[in-house]
């Protein structure tokens, strides 16, 4: 199998030898009978270390990213502290973008930086930038393209040859785009990294986290984390990604299609001040997110003039777009980063300006959106 569509909805995925059924059971166990002592059946023992409906999303998971190895955990976040955790020890240098998501700068800051693991960020899309800022003790350089909520990008492939030069190890958080639209470590990444409850499990009923590699080592350490720390995905979270992934590609398409539709409405109104969204012409990051990805997503951010109380106004005015955290799902979202998914740095290099407005344009009909949005921006007359 070759095709991604294909690939997405049968990879991992045999049916059911003893009754045919074309969707594997879902192992809703906690622990498998063994033969004798030590005498494991297909090296099941107890399901915090191996399950099968969690293996058969690993498997799928490698297989779309083109790795060699997945890892499934119950939140994007525990995925995260996996990675970290299991590849940096205190002293070691991480290299954030100076736009991520405030959980994963949280997670560094608060968490691993106590623990003795510097951490500082940089302008990830200016490769100069980044050649600066790497130190001695860099371990890691952690990229997120397209960034949260800024939108802005990096070029993965120039990064990582520099990362390698280093002897650093390259992560790129691939949520935004998901492996429909770009697969980083076709680029040169080492390890990508997923919040599974965005467009992976699509239908905003699910939490999970993802990790895929093609480093057999870099997987026995991350792996160690996920058994021993135990923040594992369950059995009926993994069956739901694995439901969303079946129509990833085909939601991607159409999440895409209605962005660029949102973008070009916002373009040129009066009351917006800047849209940041990689499918315009003149976003900075334009010409590299065209080589690296198939197409430009379904995150849209917007500037309003007006500042905050604007902001609020037109986040507080929508009717299809509803207002809540998350992205990625079928429904259309609105948020307001400043107080909502990005609160955690203010006061930091990371605060995100009060007038920003993120969307996460849904696979509703595109005429319904784009009169919802040019609805709200009226109520900033």
């Amino acid at each position: 199998m070759t095709g991604f569509a294909t690939r997405a909805i049968h990879a991992g995925q045999a049916f059911d030898p003893t009754t045919g059924a074309v969707i594997p059971p879902v192992y809703q166990t906690s622990t498998f009978v063994q033969e004798h002592v030590g005498g494991l059946r297909a090296g099941y023992e107890y399901a915090r270390g191996t399950n099968p409906t969690r293996d058969a999303l690993q498997e799928l998971i490698a297989d779309l990213e083109g790795g060699s190895h997945g890892l499934s955990f119950a939140s994007g976040l525990a995925a995260e502290d996996a990675v970290l955790r299991g590849l940096l020890r205190p002293g070691d240098h991480v290299l954030m973008g100076n736009d991520v998501y405030g959980g994963t700068h949280r997670l560094a800051n608060r968490i691993l930086a106590p623990w003795g693991v510097e951490l500082s960020t940089v302008e990830m899309s200016d490769v100069d930038a980044v050649r600066a800022a790497i130190r001695p003790t860099t371990a890691m350089l952690w990229l997120e393209t397209p960034s949260n909520p800024l939108m802005k990008i990096t070029d993965i492939e120039a990064v990582a040859a520099l990362g390698h030069e280093h002897g650093t190890v390259v992560v790129v958080d691939n949520t935004f785009a998901s492996p429909a639209l770009q697969r980083p470590l076709a680029l040169g990444a080492d390890l990508v990294v997923h919040s599974a409850t965005k467009y992976l499990g699509g239908h905003s009923d699910v939490l999970g986290g993802l990790v895929a590699t093609g480093d057999a080592e870099i997987a026995e350490k991350v792996g160690f984390l996920q058994f021993a720390a135990g923040a594992v995905s369950a059995p009926w979270e993994v069956f739901l990604t694995i439901r969303g992934i079946k129509t990833l590609q085909i939601r991607m398409r159409q999440h895409s299609d209605n962005a660029t539709a949102v973008a070009d409405a916002l373009l040129g109104h009066p009351a917006v001040e800047r849209v940041y969204y990689p499918g315009l012409p003149e976003h900075p990051g334009h010409d590299v997110a065209s080589r690296q990805m198939e197409r430009f997503g379904g995150m849209v951010s917007l500037a309003l003039h007006g500042g905050a109380q604007a902001a609020r106004t037109f986040a507080e005015s929508t009717s299809v777009f509803q207002l809540a955290e998350s992205l990625g799902g079928v429904e259309s979202l609105v948020n307001y980063p400043a107080e909502m998914t990005h609160a955690s740095v203010r006061g930091t290099e990371l605060e995100v300006p009060d007038n920003v407005i993120r969307l996460s344009v849904g696979i509703e009909d595109e005429a319904d959106l784009v009169a919802d949005v040019r609805s709200a921006l009226a109520r900033l007359a």
